[in-house]
């Protein structure tokens, strides 16, 4: 379903340009202030995605050592992890008494495997915690873009399928981990053009990386888009809403 190769490079993108961490940084805050509620230490955590190579200082506060992966080059880079594939990466077995995954598992080919490679990874008894993206993320901009298509007489797939809160918690479940736990944090962002909201979601490497290439908008598709978007708005901001699944698993 996704594109491999155009993935890595949409995050090297957000790394070159700067990435927006707004949105990670609220995923990434809300794990740690859960974490500090485990009174337990931590001797060694895997971090899956690391657009902020201030991430692993930060993690460091609870676990002694911290190993970083990331699917871009440059995000891990600068974090001084390693580049990976979720579900193409032997994690190892038992390695790890805690892991954080933050943006990145919404768009992993097979999500399933990688949810079992990091569970092989993991020590007894160890939380896997993180945020993803969710079902009803961008609604306002999925909604313009059917609008558009329809308009020009060619709706094609130009957003992300997600996973529903429910279908989280089963497939953690299935894995393996106890007790698993999906929140819900919807988070309201505001516009004045849809060109700002297109900005953001290339400065957190959140552009669409199907494998199946739709076509290139039509100039008339870019004026529909841009006026679908600024009939929604109110007082001369359009409202988005970005759905993050906040989640909690304890392996076996």
């Amino acid at each position: 379903m996704f594109d491999r190769r155009l993935r890595a490079i949409r995050r090297d993108r957000a790394a070159q340009i700067g990435p927006e961490m707004f949105l990670y940084d609220r995923a990434f805050d809300d794990c740690i202030e859960r974490l500090q509620d485990i009174s337990r230490p931590f001797e060694r955590a895997l971090l899956i995605g690391c657009p902020s190579p201030e991430w692993p200082d930060r993690l460091r506060r609870i676990a002694t050592e911290v190993d970083v992966v990331d699917p871009g080059f440059h995000f891990a880079r600068a974090a001084n992890g390693t580049q990976v594939e979720e579900d193409r990466f032997d994690f190892g077995e038992g390695r790890y008494d805690l892991c954080v995954a933050i943006g990145t598992l919404d768009s992993v080919n097979e999500l399933p495997l990688s949810l079992q490679l990091v569970k092989r990874a993991l020590r007894a008894e160890a939380p896997f915690i993180g945020a993803l993206a969710g079902g009803n993320s961008l609604a306002t901009l999925r909604t313009c873009l059917i609008e558009a298509g329809r308009a020009s007489g060619r709706i094609v797939g130009r957003a992300h399928p997600r996973i529903d809160p429910s279908s989280l918690a089963q497939l953690l479940a299935t894995t393996g981990f106890n007790m698993p736990v999906v929140d819900i944090d919807r988070v309201t962002l505001r516009y004045s053009r849809f060109d700002d909201l297109v900005g953001d979601l290339r400065s957190m490497g959140a552009t669409s990386v199907l494998i199946e290439r739709p076509p290139i908008f039509t100039k008339a598709e870019k004026i529909s888009l841009n006026r679908l978007f600024s009939e929604a708005a109110v007082d001369g901001q359009t409202e988005e809403m970005v759905e993050i699944l906040h989640f909690l698993g304890w392996s076996q």
